[in-house]
């Protein structure tokens, strides 16, 4: 068992994220890691992609 404290990590919406309380995700990095959650709900589960996934992600994104 580990006795290394939990990774705290920081949060941050879209910069067109607006103030709303519409939809919204955010999202906290870490070394080759992105974390995934809704802005909403911050206690429920979260998703985690390595950090070429996540490029890959918003490539993809914008060029739609």
């Amino acid at each position: 068992m580990s006795t290394a404290e939990p990774v705290r990590l920081a949060w941050f919406k879209s910069s067109y994220s607006g103030n709303e309380g519409g939809e919204c995700v955010e999202v906290a990095t870490i070394p080759g890691v992105v974390h995934v959650r809704d802005s909403k709900a911050p206690d429920r589960a979260q998703l985690v992609f390595r950090g070429e996934e996540w490029s890959a992600f918003v490539r993809y994104t914008v060029e739609r």
